[in-house]
Parts: structure tokens; sequence; C-alpha cells
């Protein structure tokens, strides 16, 4: 049995100012999160057999409202699990939400050829 190795770890952060969305909020963190990423050694595991897992944790103030499907949108590559839960921010006497993330990536290595 193969142990997933996480190999990166990302950080973004993301706002709607007007509208109070969540799941536009947490796009646009996901969105920041990879946008300053290149990491090329993925596609050389996935061609060797290799899995890509990226677990990405959501923080808003309302969880239950991140259309999880819209934001796994937002990740080109890998299986993807999307965890929303209670945090960012609410901004007072304002309509903006401030959604953060993390996202994890770790692989399943395949058998070498």
């Amino acid at each position: 049995m193969s142990r997933v190795k996480p190999h990166v770890l990302e950080f973004g952060m993301g706002v709607d100012v007007h509208g109070q969305d969540s799941t536009k909020a947490a796009c646009r963190a996901v969105s920041d999160a990879i946008r300053h990423s290149s990491l090329p050694f993925f596609r050389d595991i996935r061609e060797r057999g290799g899995r890509m897992f990226v677990d990405v944790t959501v923080a808003v103030p309302d969880p239950a409202s991140v259309d999880i499907e819209q934001v796994r949108r937002e990740l080109p590559h890998g299986e993807v699990t999307i965890r929303p839960v209670a945090g960012g921010l609410r901004v007072p006497a304002s309509d903006t939400i401030i959604a953060c993330v993390a996202i994890t990536v770790g692989i399943e290595e395949g058998e070498a050829r």
C-alpha cells in the first residue's frame, strides 16, 4: 500500500467586495494561491502513473454557502478535495467577504517504468 506524501503547500486570499459571495471569494483565493506556482515535476509523476491529490481548505464566514464544485473547477489538475470551514472575514459595516485557503498537493508515486 502506498502513502501520499505532501510536496507543496500554497496559501491564498480572495475577496468578494460587494456581493457577500463566499464562493466567489473562495475561487479568487484558490486562484491567488496557484497563480504563482509552476510545478513541472508533476507532469513527470503523472507520466509514470503517479496520482496527484489536491486538498483545499477554504475558510469563510459561512462555510455552507460555498459551491464546492465551482471552487473545484479553479484547480486544473489532480484529484481535488474541497473542505469549507468557518473562518475568513465578513468586513464590518460592509458587504465584503474575505476567504483564505490552504492548498496541500501530495503525490502517490506510480511504478517506475
